[in-house]
């Protein structure tokens, strides 16, 4: 088994574009915003006194039922295409343990709805057309083979018309005997996907070098695999790293099996369930094929269009379909990770191909959604703890993580160590061994999806402490305290996290809460006022990493004559908001938010920058590439995923809107109060850049008087100085950095590829769009062995929660919740406040009543739907008794820190310790059921 990379995204290199003319237009561009009425996105209306939105860009399109999501597109909805729309279904199998042996259609034969068109995995070979690598292998399983997972597809059945489509699904929907089944194999046995462990002793205090960690040496991977397990290095102190590593995890293993009398060692094993990512747009693609020109059209839903581009240039360079124009339209969409490398894009594909020159639809309907989405992996987790009973400090922990990663390995194993690497949660630790493996099995693939192991691991970790409390007779809040990772502490993998943390904050608020001061008084009064009920109140509190260890983003910041101000930039829009936040995030530098805003871009003409390789092992041909090329970085661009909308997108957008500002607007402004004999109004004072402010839309510095924007946009385009900036950043637990000279001034930025718009008279078109491509003098780009540290960057979050039990009935009703958490100056509070309210409600549904089961009974068997599956609604949520609050930035240039996925894991973890509060028995498998709490009661 090779090393795989570390990071969460470390699974896909780029593909080449060579050879393939790319042309995107999100929705919200000038040629994809023609397709519908126009303005069908909505400029920001800024509230220049508060900074924040008075709504989304695309919130008055959704709640008015507009064309925003790529579901809603028909072939007549796009210029140039067919008019005639063709529609595709597909065969999939509901067992995983006998041999697959084709299908039977007579079932419409006999109703006269035989289909257009079959596809086959024969007519895939046949025409060389296959998942790209990232996907694994049978993109429709061949005669003769065990399908690797339940509701692995087979075929695909194509219909040039929508009333033939539908009557034939209906037909071939839940009926037995479509699929045919030959002898019985049982399922499939595979190794592991991936297997890891990180190591950690630290020195004598929390400030002191470490003695062994994964940053300072190694983390630890297996040799191989034996019997489906992973096999580690031998144990030697003196050895090579790896057998350091061992030597180590022996000895805290030793420790914890023969402890010290002071220590309490408390020993558990927690599980949680599989669960569906339930994205409001179910999986689709409308795909068109035109081989007359050789160009593919594709309207799709996608997290990272850069992703999906160069996978079909991969897939289709392969086959016997020439592409030469590739045209995709990214929608709008609602991701929760469930849009981040999925494979429905590339069944749209196949579909186009033998569509007969039709543009096809393949979407999915609920049933369909359920069988094959990607879902959050079920985990099973092994927690050892010790703790000093005289000063209740965490002394020592052993954490044993296995995800079941189901049939296909998508992100299963950086899941598997993103759970492991989070497990610390707040805590300091000074010893840790913990170990996570990434299970293959038949159920439906597991991925990215929100919490990325976080919420399995921390949920737990944080039940454990309760458990712990409770021994030790301490206060859960007081036991945290004493335990809480501090600024200048080190992880589990022995790395510095960035800049303050600030969970002891929270921990303190939480404390004189009245939720938590009076639980005592609230659930004697309650109970009393409600004969047959328990009234519980618990707490939980995490700090969650944003980003991957391999972010990276473009963006372009522009500003014409008028004043009008443009944004493009390559994330995704996935219904957080981000349009509508970095709009926002421009007015730090301009004054103003962005009026045009353009979202998931993959054509950078104008900053063309390069990558190869994998950004997570830098290779020799990889330095050479950064030696030789001064546009070479190792990522291109990241999908909207791991949080990182906030931090790292938001830093693109403020690096190309500081250039511009800098060397357009402050020069122009300066001219402007130097009009006029003497120097005019500036010569008296000392006016520095340092001091500029914005103020209602117009700038001053030093008691300059103020200047609208409009003014100082048109004096920077009389001047031609530089009125628009495409930056390129890359960050790898640390931001690239790079030397450049601008207008014959040296600037050194925190970005790796910088271009920028001058006066095109005065400096003649570079790119179509008048940018001068400019080449870095100098770059730094953080070392690979940054990647060790698994992450820096936290945000933190503590919620109370207040609960009451039926003792008859064992429902839970959640009386009240209020949460306390960090995130930076905030850019939108509006859109922070939603992200915690949705967050908190998906926390509420994996607590209590998200649940799928993995096998035959699951989803994969084709029937289940929301009548089976329990979001939880308003009522469930306690809608209209849930606070939050936000703790200020320190200062007001806090970087903004991502917050959309902490927010729903505290509550998992104060909902299970509130109902031990209630009912004095504490549960270790999610989610509890009302049934599991009758067992209990009874």
């Amino acid at each position: 088994m090779g090393r795989p990379g570390l990071s969460r995204r470390g699974f896909l290199k780029a593909g080449a574009l060579a050879g393939v003319s790319v042309f995107v237009a999100p929705l919200g561009s000038r040629a994809f915003a023609a397709l519908f009425e126009e303005k069908i996105l909505t400029p920001v209306q800024w509230d220049a006194k508060n900074g924040d939105a008075r709504f989304r860009i695309d919130g008055i399109s959704k709640v008015t039922g507009a064309k925003v999501f790529a579901r809603d597109i028909r072939a007549s909805d796009m210029p140039h295409w067919p008019r005639e729309q063709s529609h595709a279904l597909i065969l999939r199998t509901t067992l995983a343990d006998r041999i697959y042996e084709g299908f039977d259609l007579s079932v419409l034969d006999a109703a006269g709805l035989a289909p257009d068109g079959v596809v086959t995995a024969d007519i895939l070979a046949r025409d060389r057309l296959a998942f790209p690598a990232f996907y694994g292998d049978d993109m429709l399983l061949p005669t003769g083979k065990t399908p690797a997972y339940l509701g692995q597809a087979v075929a695909m059945l194509m219909y040039h018309d929508f009333a033939r489509f539908r009557f034939a699904k209906e037909k071939l929907q839940f009926r037995d005997g479509v699929i045919r089944y030959g002898a019985t194999t049982g399922p499939l046995e595979r190794d592991p996907w991936a297997a890891f462990r990180f190591v950690r002793v630290g020195g004598k205090t929390p400030y002191d070098d470490d003695t062994f960690s994964s940053l300072k040496d190694t983390p630890l991977f297996p040799h191989m695999m034996k019997k489906r397990e992973p096999v580690w290095a031998d144990a030697n102190e003196h050895g090579k790293l790896d057998e350091q590593g061992a030597f180590h995890a022996e000895q805290i293993a030793n420790a914890l099996e023969r402890p010290s009398e002071d220590w309490l060692v408390v020993d558990r094993r927690y599980r949680t369930q599989s669960v569906d990512t339930a994205a409001l747009e179910p999986d689709n693609a409308n795909c068109w094929y035109d081989a007359a020109t050789q160009s593919l059209h594709m309207v799709i839903p996608t997290q990272g269009p850069t992703e999906v581009t160069q996978s079909v240039i991969e897939m289709t360079s392969k086959s016997h379909f020439p592409v030469k124009k590739l045209f995709l339209h990214p929608c709008y969409t609602v991701g929760y990770g469930s849009k981040d490398h999925y494979n429905m894009p590339f069944y749209g594909l196949v579909a186009a191909m033998y569509g007969d020159g039709r543009p096809v639809r393949l979407a999915n309907d609920r049933f369909e959604q359920f069988q094959t989405s990607i879902k959050r992996h079920a985990f099973d987790m092994r927690y050892r703890m010790a703790i000093d009973k005289k000063t209740g400090l965490i002394r020592a922990f052993k954490g044993d993580f296995e995800a079941n990663g189901g049939g296909r390995c998508n992100f299963s194993p950086s899941v598997a160590m993103v759970g492991a690497t989070a497990a610390q949660s707040i805590y300091y630790i000074p010893q840790s061994d913990l170990t996570a493996v990434a299970t293959a099995s038949r159920a439906v693939d597991a991925g990215s999806a929100r919490g990325y192991g976080t919420l399995q691991s921390m949920a737990a970790t944080e039940m454990m402490i309760d458990d712990i409390a409770e021994q030790l007779d301490i206060d859960p809040i007081e036991l945290r305290l004493k335990n809480v990772f501090r600024t200048g502490m080190k992880n589990t993998q022995g790395a510095i996290p960035a800049g303050v943390l600030r969970a002891e904050e929270v921990l303190k608020k939480a404390q004189t809460h009245p939720l938590w001061t009076e639980r005592a008084k609230r659930k004697a009064e309650y109970e009393a006022a409600h004969p047959g009920k328990r009234h519980g109140v618990g707490f939980s509190c995490t700090q969650k990493d944003f980003g991957t260890g391999a972010e990276s983003a473009f963006a372009r910041v522009e500003f014409g004559a008028d004043g009008r101000i443009s944004l493009f930039h390559s994330g995704a829009e996935i219904g957080t908001g981000s349009s509508t936040s970095q709009a926002l995030a421009v007015a730090k530098w301009l004054g103003k938010p962005a009026v045009d805003v353009h979202m998931a871009i993959t054509d950078w003409s104008d900053l063309p920058v390069v990558s190869s390789g994998d950004p997570y092992i830098m290779s020799q041909a990889e330095q050479d590439c950064l030696s030789a090329n001064p546009r070479w970085s190792p990522a291109y661009a990241s999908p909207a995923s791991a949080t990182n909308s906030a931090y790292y997108y938001t830093h693109a957008t403020r690096e190309a809107a500081r250039v511009v500002f800098r060397q357009g607007l402050w020069p122009a402004a300066m001219a402007i109060w130097g009009q006029g004999i003497g120097g005019g109004q500036a010569t008296s004072f000392v006016v520095r850049i340092e001091d500029a402010r914005w103020i209602d839309g117009t700038l001053s510095a030093g008691g300059m008087a103020p200047l609208p924007f409009e003014q100082l946009a048109k004096k920077a385009h009389e001047l031609g100085l530089v009125t628009g900036a495409t930056v390129h950043t890359f960050n790898r637990w640390q931001w690239s950095e790079a030397l450049f000279d601008i207008a014959g001034s040296a600037e050194r930025l925190p970005i790796d590829g910088l271009s920028v718009r001058l006066d095109a008279g005065k400096n003649g078109r570079v790119t179509p769009n008048g940018y001068t491509v400019l080449d870095r003098k100098k770059v730094f780009i953080a070392p690979v062995s940054r990647n060790n540290a698994a992450v820096t960057y936290y945000s933190a979050l503590g919620t109370l929660v207040e609960l009451a039990i039926d003792e008859a009935s064992g429902k839970v009703e959640l009386l009240s919740h209020h949460s306390i958490f960090e995130c930076g100056n905030q850019i939108s509070p509006a859109l922070v406040s939603g992200q915690v309210q949705g967050g908190i409600a998906m926390g509420i549904g994996h607590a209590l009543h998200e649940y799928l089961p993995l096998y035959e009974d699951g989803p994969g068997n084709g029937t289940w739907n929301f009548n089976r599956y329990h979001l939880p609604l308003a009522s469930d949520v306690a809608v209209w008794a849930q606070t939050s609050e936000v703790l200020p930035p320190l200062t007001e240039t806090d970087p903004p820190k991502g917050i959309a996925e902490v927010v729903m894991i505290p509550v998992v973890g104060a909902i299970v310790n509130a109902i031990a509060h209630a009912i004095g028995h504490r549960f270790t498998d999610l989610p509890v059921t009302p049934k599991n709490i009758q067992e209990v009661l009874a």
